[in-house]
């Protein structure tokens, strides 16, 4: 009898623990048990088998320590999983400053909505990292440059997303650093992806980067979707998003407020790109605001020595922006932007509508090859709205070298109550127009066209994100 008693104990017992297993599994796997568990849905490239929270490697979120240890420690320890299922880690909320730290493949870095990872300022913890080989130097000096506060190289498969939570570069000491010419190397961007395919940049809020904000680079199949991108107006090389020698990418759903380009295209910079030799493809730019009084909403170079091509923007809106697109190139950035797409723009209180340069300055240095001319062509503008602009267009190509094959088609821009007495102002460009008030210049006479646009789709539109989940007690 007494042993038949222990064993129906022992029995409970087992069955209790079981259960007590089969609870915690289930919260691990969908956050559906536990009055104190959230779950928390979100789209990504890829779900994870694997999950961690930062306090596991000792993060402490009070704003004041920093958690660069922290952050190594978490994605050292999470990339021995990367070839069994890959893992997630989550950002919990709190206010966790750290310096530059560097992701792996097959990762997920999730940011909660609660949570601010904020940029140290101090300058120990930004290591430097090599100059980028189409560039030949720094952007902001000769020197060397400091790694981006997260940055990754030779990855595959990594997101950084979250539910809206809030990464703050604190830019302001940089910003500082810089108008004083302090600066001997090139300040750190806020995210920088190198040498990597399959990324995705998501649901976000970005603020205060020390310079570039995104600068994904010598990179493939890329997805940037629902980010807030905010800087002060008046802060230097803040800009947006920065595609630089990528292939197959797609910016969406998102809202820049800057000191610079809130959009600007690149691939390298004079003799260095044009010797490295990746362009920038197969780009889709879609629902889409800026604000940026000094500078362009989307900009095609100036660095675009390794070549622009098949760039396809719409439903693009500018409040207060400078320009609408900007075409910025020059003698000795040789290459090319050609084939470019751009329709359903609405755009107040803008310098410029159009807006081309050919004569862009700014040079690695004096060995720049004076016979590298650019090629600019197949340029396709359609359906705009333009109100409370004060020049329509600025199109300037190259003596010798114009720009060639621009069609402008169904655009109707509204003057403010001080415009310029000459609404277009054209030198060295070729192309046609139709159905453009205020009328366009001579070089761009009248022809009955709509602009094209194309069909098809590019690979990455075809990339759909699945349904993940975290849970834990946020």
């Amino acid at each position: 009898m007494e042993f038949s008693r222990k064993s129906k104990v022992l029995e409970k017992l087992i069955s209790a623990v079981f259960l007590l297993e089969l609870l915690r599994s289930n919260v691990a796997e969908c956050g559906a048990v536990g009055i104190a568990t959230n779950s928390i849905t979100f789209s990504a490239l890829n779900c994870r088998k694997h999950s961690a929270v930062l306090t596991d490697f000792g993060g402490i979120g009070d704003g004041k320590t920093s958690n660069t240890k922290a952050f190594k420690a978490a994605i050292d320890n999470l990339s021995q999983v990367a070839a069994d299922g890959g893992a997630q880690l989550i950002v919990p909320p709190g206010k966790w400053l750290t310096g530059s730290f560097n992701l792996t493949s097959h990762f997920t870095l999730f940011v909660h909505k609660d949570a601010v990872i904020l940029g140290s300022q101090d300058e120990s913890e930004w290591p430097p990292v090599a100059l980028l080989p189409s560039y030949g130097q720094g952007r902001d000096a000769p020197g060397g440059r400091l790694s981006s506060l997260i940055f990754g190289t030779n990855l595959t498969d990594v997101v950084i997303t979250g539910n809206n939570g809030t990464i703050d570069g604190q830019g302001a000491y940089w910003w500082k650093q810089f108008k004083e010419n302090k600066m001997t190397v090139t300040r750190p961007y806020m995210i920088e992806i190198m040498y990597s395919k399959h990324v995705q940049i998501s649901n976000l809020t970005l603020v205060n980067s020390p310079s570039w904000n995104v600068h994904p680079v010598y990179s493939s199949d890329i997805i940037i979707q629902h980010l807030t991108v905010l800087a002060p107006v008046d802060s230097p090389n803040t800009d947006g998003i920065d595609p630089d020698s990528c292939t197959n990418t797609r910016i969406e759903d998102s809202f820049v407020v800057s000191g610079d380009d809130c959009i600007a295209v690149k691939s390298g910079w004079d003799e260095y790109g044009i010797k490295f030799n990746m362009p920038t493809k197969q780009l889709v730019i879609r629902r889409f605001t800026c604000i940026s009084p000094s500078s362009a909403t989307i900009a095609l170079g100036s660095e675009m020595s390794g070549g622009i091509e098949d760039v396809r923007a719409e439903d693009i809106t500018a409040i207060n922006t400078e320009s609408g697109v900007r075409i910025k190139t020059g003698v000795g950035r040789g290459a090319y932007v050609k084939n470019i797409y751009v329709r359903n723009m609405t755009l107040n209180t803008m310098k410029y509508v159009f807006w081309m340069t050919g004569d862009y300055g700014s040079h690695p240095g004096d060995k720049f090859d004076p016979n590298a001319f650019p090629v600019i062509k197949g340029i396709n503008y359609r359906d705009i709205v333009a109100d409370n602009v004060t020049l329509s267009a600025q199109l300037d190509g190259i003596g010798k070298h114009p720009f060639t094959d621009i069609c402008i088609s169904n655009v109707d821009i509204k003057l403010t109550a001080k415009p310029k007495e000459v609404q277009w102002n054209c030198t060295e460009v070729r192309g046609v127009t139709n159905r453009v008030s205020p009328e366009p210049c001579d070089l761009l006479p009248r022809k009955e066209i709509e602009c094209p646009f194309p069909k098809d789709r590019l690979p990455i539109d075809d990339v759909e994100l699945k349904t993940c989940s975290i849970s834990g007690n946020f």
